[in-house]
């Protein structure tokens, strides 16, 4: 079955680097890397510690991380690897010059050759769920361990997975440990073919990440900008279909609260433009971010086409809805808006978070409505309830709190994997 993985991936690469360069006729952020993601890059010294994360929200869970690794470990250098243009560029905002950053490779045995040769890790820690069977399988022909770590597979994905059981099975087999989110992962892990004996529970490493340091300082001077007696409300990370009904619900905001102001904020940056296209379709009065210009009073939408401002957009706002939740994507993140102490509102769709919304829901920090009327009844009740909104944040901010501790339990694990801290050790051959 490794076979016609690795065949139908020769297939497919040439079409995702034309995808690439047709993107980057529009965004030149899509045409740099490319060779990265051949496998090509700079050698870097032997025994790198490596962290992947997929995309912008793996690595916003990954900051403390990081950061831990990088006090407890100074003698190594890290490398963060993603897979999307806009991981690349908010890992290079995050990280700066204390980790490499480069894109993974594709799955093929050439690419992930030439990108092992290059990287010499030491140790591969695997954010979430992602499952490369070849880039697993050279890791293990050359005894770098790999720790999938906060990681999670949904229900869906299970079945997904089993109908290539086999490949799965060998991939998981190459994992030196899976530490789980939650009992449930751990035991889905194990019934997709992974050694019980390398599965434990450590938690979710999302509960361990604050805002970031200015978040709450940049959001109040954003809200004295916007105006600190009118109803602002944040729709963070939506989804195409998604924007549609935030603007309906926004309509009936309105019709309750004529001042109020929704935050849109898009998930990816290649749709702001269609998002603004559709604003003016509408005809909403709109206000661009990155134009800088001022937010009027008789404007009802700021149009957050920015990037790296969501905290900052969450601290500003009286009341957040969390998108890729009202269409079925998963959802996103819950814990950033939660982190600031603020109310927060979610559409159905959450897989991607179940246990976060469970609960948040269980502590009565989370709503969850179905549709554009359930979203606009929620948004005015929590606008018209100022200390309702404050115990509902508190609360929250409290089960956070309660929930943190997956970093330390992690890094205890890492440590007999890792090895010394000063004197690291080759794990492969250098490239020529």
């Amino acid at each position: 079955m490794r076979l016609l993985y690795i065949c139908l991936g020769y297939g497919f690469v040439p079409f995702a680097l034309a995808l690439q360069l047709w993107r980057g006729l529009r965004d030149p952020a899509h045409r740099e890397g490319l060779a990265e993601r051949l496998g090509f890059g700079a050698s870097l010294p032997a025994g790198t510690l490596w962290l992947h994360a997929v995309s912008v929200g793996e690595l916003q869970a990954a900051v403390p991380l990081v950061a831990a690794l990088r006090d407890r470990y100074p003698g190594r250098t890290l490398l963060v690897t993603t897979s999307t243009a806009t991981g690349r560029q908010r890992a290079r905002s995050l990280f700066g010059a204390s980790a490499t950053v480069r894109y993974l490779p594709y799955d093929l045995p050439g690419p992930v050759r030439r990108f092992l040769e290059r990287a010499r890790p030491r140790l591969g820690l695997i954010l979430e769920t992602e499952l490369w069977p070849n880039l697993y399988c050279a890791c293990g022909e050359r005894s770098i361990p790999l720790v999938l770590a906060s990681a999670r597979v949904s229900a869906r994905s299970v079945r997904r997975y089993r109908l290539l059981a086999g490949l799965v099975r060998a991939t998981l087999g190459r994992v030196s440990l899976i530490a789980a989110q939650s009992e449930e992962d751990a035991a889905r892990f194990i019934a997709l073919g992974a050694s019980a004996a390398r599965t434990q529970v450590v938690g979710n490493l999302k509960f361990d990440v604050g805002p970031p340091p200015e978040a709450e300082a940049r959001g109040q001077e954003l809200r004295v900008a916007l105006g600190t007696t009118r109803p602002v409300w944040v729709a963070g990370s939506t989804h195409a279909g998604e924007e549609e009904l935030v603007l309906d619900a926004q309509r009936r905001v309105r019709a309750a609260r004529p001042d109020a102001l929704l935050l849109l904020a898009p998930r990816h940056p290649p749709r702001f433009e269609a998002v603004a296209a559709l604003l003016q379709r509408q005809g909403v009065r709109y206000v661009s971010r990155r134009s800088g210009a001022a937010v009027a009073p008789d404007a009802e939408v700021l149009l957050v086409d920015t990037l790296g401002e969501l905290a900052v957009l969450y601290a500003a706002a009286d009341v957040a809805f969390v998108g890729g939740s009202l269409v079925p994507v998963g959802g996103h993140n819950l814990l950033e808006p939660a982190a600031l102490a603020k109310p927060v509102v979610t559409g159905p769709f959450t897989a991607n978070a179940a246990a976060i919304a469970s609960l948040l829901a269980s502590a009565g920090a989370l709503a969850v409505v179905t549709d554009a009327a359930g979203l606009a009844e929620r948004v005015v009740l929590e606008l018209g309830d100022p200390a309702g909104r404050a115990t509902r944040g508190a609360r929250g901010l409290a089960a956070l709190a309660a929930n943190r501790g997956a970093l330390a339990r992690l890094l205890a694990l890492l440590r007999p994997l890792v090895g010394s801290a000063s004197e690291p050790r080759p794990s492969g051959p250098a490239s020529r």
